[in-house]
Parts: C-alpha cells; sequence; structure tokens
C-alpha cells in the first residue's frame, strides 16, 4: 500500500512538473466555424433548408387553426355524432402536424451534422498543425468552460486564418 502511495505521489509531481511546461490554448469552435467561408455557406443551405420547412409548417398550422375555428362555428348546429367525428378528425390533424414538427426538426439536426461534419474533420486537422507550430501541448474547445485565460491563448482567429488557407 505504502509503494502505491509512494508511485502516484512521484506520479503527480513529474505530471505537475511537465503541467508546468506545457503550454494550454482554446478555440471557439462555433465562432470558427460560423467564420470560415465553407461554415458560411452551410449555414446559408442550412437556413435555406428551415426557411421552406418552416413555410411549409406555417400553412398547415394555419389550415389547423381554421379547421378549429370551423369547428367552433359549427359546434352548436353538428349533431353528437357529427361533432364527436370532426373533433376525431382536428385530433388526427393535430398529432399529423406535432410528428410533422419533430419530423422536420429532425431532419435539420441532420443536415446540420452532414454539412458541418466535413467541416469539424478539417478543423481538427488545421488546429493540430497549428498547435504543433506554436507549441501548445493541449487545445481545448471553449464552451463557455474557459473561466480565465491569457488573450494569446485564444487560438480562434488563427485557426480560421489556418483553415482558410488549407483550401
Amino acid at each position: 500500500m505504502r509503494k502505491m502511495i509512494i508511485a502516484a505521489t512521484v506520479f503527480m509531481m513529474a505530471a505537475a512538473a511537465h503541467a508546468a511546461e506545457s503550454k494550454v490554448g482554446f478555440v471557439d469552435m462555433q465562432k470558427a466555424i460560423q467564420a470560415t467561408s465553407a461554415g458560411k455557406k452551410a449555414k446559408a443551405e442550412l437556413e435555406a433548408e428551415f426557411n421552406k420547412k418552416k413555410k411549409d409548417l406555417e400553412k398547415k398550422e394555419a389550415d389547423l387553426k381554421k379547421m378549429g375555428e370551423d369547428l367552433e362555428k359549427k359546434k352548436s348546429v353538428l349533431s353528437e355524432e357529427a361533432l364527436g367525428k370532426k373533433q376525431a378528425e382536428f385530433q388526427e390533424e393535430m398529432i399529423k402536424y406535432r410528428d410533422i414538427v419533430g419530423k422536420s426538426q429532425m431532419d435539420i439536426q441532420k443536415k446540420e451534422r452532414e454539412l458541418t461534419a466535413p467541416i469539424l474533420t478539417k478543423m481538427r486537422t488545421v488546429i493540430g498543425k497549428l498547435a504543433k507550430d506554436k507549441g501548445y501541448t493541449l487545445v481545448l474547445e471553449n464552451n463557455q468552460g474557459v473561466l480565465y485565460s491569457t488573450p494569446e491563448s485564444d487560438l480562434t482567429e488563427d485557426v480560421i486564418k489556418a483553415y482558410e488557407k488549407e483550401k
């Protein structure tokens, strides 16, 4: 047991000594992706897809709203059986609409992953080269998790420039 404690202490001291020599940087990946020409193109394509789906959904939503209003107007003149059928139809259309909304959201997320995957792959390669060239031993992704850093630790702009040169 004592040997394990000594070994762990030695390991921790060696790690601490190595960390003192380490150079750590970070990259705001979202900012970097959105600032590249490929990222801007992907964003425009995604927005076009989103707007198309949004228009379709807005039309379906307006149709549902009209159907609901018509149902309310005819409520007092329809028989119970006819009213029940109309309400069931309305509920069925609402369920279909919710399914379409959910599918549309999943489609947009899938499209976003498809468009950003090649950008991310290239971005990681660029970050690796940049880190090696500048002597960084560790590069973190900044997801608002970095509480303090010096300005020179932020590699985002350097990564964007290097990415654009890689074409």
